[in-house]
């Protein structure tokens, strides 16, 4: 039996800086933009990977999960920059030297500008791109590999779109400011100013990407769309292999623990069948998967119900419930018997104590889904460190390590040990 993978996660344009020719760094820029500011040099891990590599294996880490930037591979259509691979592989290769299983994600929501202006994630080509850019990686770096998650949150588009299309059904009832539609979805979006800027995005968008409305990986997406970015998985896993069949290869998926309440439990089925079910034929295939899970969403025979009041919450408005994660694991591994690799979980709070009370709790599940017989690989907490939080900018907390964005000192937290301690409890 492979060793237990016990680590942290990061993506690539929330920690490495400079991600200049990613649609991301563009909308970050634009005059309507949805972010609250920019990424610009994000915490410089780009240049100080190593200090933070040696970080993890101090603390008693054995695996780091990673995504390689697609916008810095190929900058311009059919063009792969060999330095910026040259630097991936020295991220991998210093994961190796301290003792750390690299676990690359391929794309993790940034994209290449060009990309975009192709017609993004709602274009039938994305495909062939998507396949093109996964059989250089596994050219170059497949070697050094031994896991690859293709996608990052591959349903994230059909949240968004579901999250919308609440949103306008508050603003028609007048009830839009009754309840935000923040902290639903498991990524920092302001979906109330994005709604607000809409009109004004429009004519911007048509200048800087040629269309109205830009089809980046985490836009509403439609039906087809959704088709699309499963077989773009489905093409890059047949491309790697192809030339490195030994890599186990997966997807990630972002799920909540979906509860129902009396009258809730076609509404909760539904919502399950959106995040997860419908997929399982594009992965029934692949060789583990990716639980990203942060909290639960109950459901009523409205549909989802608000949090009240008086929940434990976190900054991100989300539920505090690190139980989701054991109930989770267990019903996807009931419906689709693939090892399991928890590739995020975690809590945004400036209090530390509660993410240590967060990771206990977590592993308590995991160990409990072990116990059962189910096959959990890994558990990569998100995230290593305090970073930029896509369009909430640094307010979001996440970190095991603290960060002066200043000075870019890392201090690491109390969590990042007590997770590493981890290891007794699961048999490392």
């Amino acid at each position: 039996m492979s060793k237990f993978l016990l680590g942290s996660s990061t993506s690539a344009h929330q920690v490495e800086g400079g991600n200049i020719h990613s649609d991301y760094w563009v909308m970050e820029n634009m005059t309507y933009t949805d972010f609250a500011e920019k990424s610009g040099d994000a915490v410089d891990h780009y240049n100080r990977y190593k200090e933070d590599i040696a970080l993890m294996k101090n603390a008693g880490l054995n695996a780091y999960r990673f995504s390689i930037e697609w916008a810095r591979i190929e900058p311009e259509e059919g063009k792969f920059d060999e330095s910026e691979i040259a630097h991936y592989r020295d991220v991998i290769l210093c994961c190796r030297e301290n003792g750390i299983e690299p676990v690359v994600t391929l794309h993790h929501f940034t994209s290449p500008k060009w990309l975009i202006e192709k017609g993004g994630w709602e274009s039938p080509d994305v495909v062939s791109f998507f396949a093109r850019y996964a059989k250089k990686i596994a050219e170059t770096l497949g070697k050094h590999l031994t896991y690859v998650c293709t996608i990052n949150e591959a349903n994230m588009g059909i949240q968004v779109s579901a999250i919308a299309a609440r949103y306008k059904a508050q603003m028609m009832a007048r009830a839009a400011q009754a309840q935000s539609v923040e902290g639903v979805a498991q990524v920092g979006m302001n979906f109330n100013t994005m709604m607000e800027n809409m009109k004004k995005k429009a004519a911007e968008n048509m200048t800087v990407f040629g269309t109205p409305t830009p089809q980046v990986f985490v836009s509403a997406r439609t039906p087809d769309g959704d088709a699309l970015v499963m077989k773009a998985h489905c093409a890059a896993r047949d491309e790697i292999k192809k030339l490195c069949p030994e890599i186990k290869v997966g997807i990630t998926l972002s799920l909540h623990d979906i509860q129902a309440i009396d009258g809730g439990e076609e509404n909760a089925k539904k919502e399950w069948d959106d995040e997860f079910t419908h997929y399982i034929p594009y992965i029934k295939d692949d060789d583990f998967f990716g639980v990203q899970n942060y909290t639960r969403s109950i459901i009523g025979k409205d549909g989802l119900i608000p949090a009240s009041p008086d929940m434990r919450r976190t900054q991100m408005d989300y539920e505090f419930y690190p139980e989701a994660l054991g109930h989770v694991i267990k019903r996807v591994y009931d419906e689709i018997r693939l090892p399991i690799l928890v590739t995020e979980n975690g809590i945004a709070t400036n209090d530390d104590g509660d993410r240590c009370e967060f990771i206990e709790k977590a592993i308590d599940g995991v160990c409990d889904c072990i116990k059962c017989g189910v096959p959990v690989i890994g558990y990569l907490h998100w995230s290593f460190c305090d970073n930029f939080e896509w369009q909430k900018g640094y307010s979001m907390t996440f970190g095991l390590v603290s960060v002066d964005r200043k000075t870019m000192e890392r201090t690491p937290k109390e969590s990042l040990f007590l997770l590493g301690n981890q290891a007794k409890r699961l048999g490392i």
